[in-house]
């Protein structure tokens, strides 16, 4: 069941499932909080899991702001979670997917204290280079142009792995279908602040707990060789890579993917 909370003058809407240690799952652009459905359902069992609609997304209200950035968002989940946890001292697993990562990364940076262990689940701490970021400006024509849901219902399908789309139309359309709520405004706002990021690599570099790798052989968004690069940078690294699968292995191969994200857990906590 979809939970609320008043945060300042805005609204966040979120899943909190089971007890124990807390995790905290992030999803990615042109995506929400019910991206994360096999992996809720399988760590509640042991965990308790947290996965916000990041603003703009769901019923989280968007930050008015002209010129937001990757940070912005992760000050918004520490925000978030200082209201909502309420104990100054609480600690857990931040794991992110794709745009998700970036926060996870920004948060890393800025609020290491509250972290346990944190992951990047097809995501990269490389900034954008130049011919990704005229990418996104033309992406963000084409959002203006065309309007969200015709951008998504295009791009949607290229994070997949091969035989995954083939054999699966139907879940591949289902994600397209839950797009039509996003808004221009929010994929706009994303769409800048991943464009502006930073290169964090240092904080993988300087990070003293562990930090979980899940890269995708296929994965065209964020291109296997790329995330290769950083896995040897923290001390601590959990290096996965999943064989025939895209950008969305959390939907692509979800019983590997909830046993990988089980056993980093695990290790973090211990």
């Amino acid at each position: 069941m979809e939970k609320l909370i008043h945060l300042q003058n805005n609204i966040v809407s979120y899943y909190d499932k089971g007890e124990g240690e807390i995790v905290i799952l992030l999803h990615g652009f042109g995506e929400d909080k019910s991206i994360w459905e096999n992996q809720i359902f399988y760590l509640q069992n042991k965990y308790r899991v947290i996965a916000p609609d990041l603003p703009g997304v769901g019923k989280s209200t968007s930050i008015i702001k002209s010129d937001i950035s990757i940070d912005d968002f992760a000050d918004w989940l520490h925000q978030f979670l200082q209201q909502f946890l309420l104990n100054p001292d609480y600690k857990f697993v931040l794991l992110g997917h794709s745009m998700g990562g970036y926060i996870a990364l920004s948060f890393a940076k800025h609020f290491s204290d509250k972290l346990l262990g944190f992951g990047l689940i097809h995501s990269t701490a490389i900034a954008d280079s130049i011919e990704k970021k005229k990418m996104r400006k033309r992406g963000i024509e084409t959002i203006k142009k065309y309007g969200a849901f015709n951008f998504l219902k295009n791009t949607i399908p290229n994070l997949f792995g091969t035989n995954f789309k083939e054999k699966n139309f139907q879940i591949v359309e289902e994600l397209i279908q839950q797009a039509k709520i996003l808004s221009e405004k929010t994929l706009v706002q994303y769409y800048f602040a991943m464009m502006n990021r930073e290169d964090t690599t240092g904080v993988l570099s300087n990070s003293s707990i562990p930090v979980l790798f899940i890269i995708g052989t296929e994965d065209i968004a964020v291109p296997m060789q790329d995330v290769l690069q950083q896995c040897h940078l923290p001390s601590k690294s959990q290096v996965n890579i999943l064989e025939n699968v895209g950008h969305m292995g959390i939907i692509e191969l979800p019983h590997t993917v909830n046993d990988l994200i089980e056993n980093f857990i695990e290790n973090s906590i211990n």
